[in-house]
């Protein structure tokens, strides 16, 4: 069963069909240029009652155009009903906050529980198919145990727009955490570990390439000859302990490598609390944090990352939108035991 999309090429088209249509499509149909293309080379798109299948074909003001779009089928995904924190939600995608121990999205080891099955059913019809298939759109992931912001796309065309600014690296993308030590500019430790430099305002830069780690393919490595660019930033947000032997930083990313925080703030000797696949168990002192502090840091069953900030362009309208979330609870009594006033 099919929809046929049917409007008119206006004035002073795009010399290529493919450009031509990604233009003037109506913005209702939610077709992006990838997904239009695929329809072309499909067959599904008429001009003036012929069938072209070449991109390039040009393509005159006036013509009228068809575009026969199979009607979304359901995902092969089950929805369930599973609570959502939604901090944001239209037609065209949807912000939620995800907590800690929830997958993203389904895999072998993890085929239910996630995101995208809490997703489905919470969307259901509003879902207007991403690629032909009636389910959310993830455009960015992140980790089981790290807490919030996520977008994720309800439409074809909002899913590519998101997609092409995290891939231009233009979504604004800030996370809070919780490292051991201090990451500061006026220690030499740091400025002596290749890939690590700063900036002005006490700003670590962190740049290297991240791949599969050699032996243990779950885990990312430090590479500087090969994997994916990757380059994190953070500042200090305030320094825990007398003396400070934790700190409480902001990272920012400049690309967004799977588990890149996590990998570059290990590299350089400030892993995060809590994290057991590059943090280890460090003590720290009870003079310095107390024996409440040296407790809770013991007892953080997870890595102290939360996504607290999240900026884009919205995929139809154009706006810039950004949304902040709260650090969860149990990254304040974490805090709150470290002695943190803020």
């Amino acid at each position: 069963m099919s929809d046929v999309i049917s409007f008119v090429i206006q004035a002073s088209p795009p010399p290529r069909l493919d450009k031509a249509l990604g233009r003037d499509v109506p913005v209702d149909a939610s077709l992006s240029r990838s997904r239009l293309a695929k329809l072309i080379a499909e067959g599904a798109v008429t001009v003036d009652g012929l069938v072209i299948t070449d991109p390039r074909h040009r393509v005159a003001e006036g013509a009228q155009v068809a575009v026969s779009v199979e009607v979304a089928h359901e995902s092969h995904i089950v929805g369930e009903d599973i609570p959502l924190e939604v901090v944001f939600e239209d037609d065209d995608l949807i912000v939620v906050n995800k907590p800690s121990g929830m997958v993203v999205h389904p895999a072998p080891g993890t085929p239910s529980g996630t995101l995208v099955n809490a997703l489905i059913h919470h969307c259901g019809d509003s879902l207007s198919g991403v690629g032909g298939m009636k389910r959310p759109g993830v455009v960015h992931r992140i980790d089981k145990e790290t807490t919030g912001l996520l977008v994720a796309a309800k439409t074809d065309r909002a899913h590519h727009h998101l997609a092409a600014q995290f891939a231009a690296h233009t979504v604004e993308r800030r996370y809070l955490a919780v490292c051991y030590g201090v990451p500061d500019a006026n220690d030499p430790r740091l400025r002596g570990i290749k890939g690590t430099s700063f900036e002005p305002g006490n700003i670590l830069k962190v740049q290297t390439f991240l791949g599969r780690h050699k032996t243990d393919r779950q885990r990312q490595a430090v590479s500087f000859t090969s994997g994916r660019h990757a380059v994190t930033r953070s500042r200090i947000v305030a320094p825990l302990g007398l003396p400070a032997c934790a700190a409480l930083i902001e990272c920012w990313l400049e690309t967004g490598r799977t588990h890149q925080i996590r990998v570059h703030l290990a590299h350089c000797g400030h892993s995060l609390v809590g994290d057991p696949v590059y943090g280890g168990r460090r003590k720290l002192s009870p003079k310095a944090v107390g024996d409440a502090g040296v407790s809770a840091v013991a007892g953080f069953g997870r890595q102290a990352l939360h996504a607290a900030t999240l900026g884009f362009e919205h995929p139809v309208t154009g706006e810039f939108m950004q949304f902040e979330a709260g650090l969860p609870k149990d990254m304040q009594a974490l805090l709150a035991a470290l002695g943190y006033q803020g």
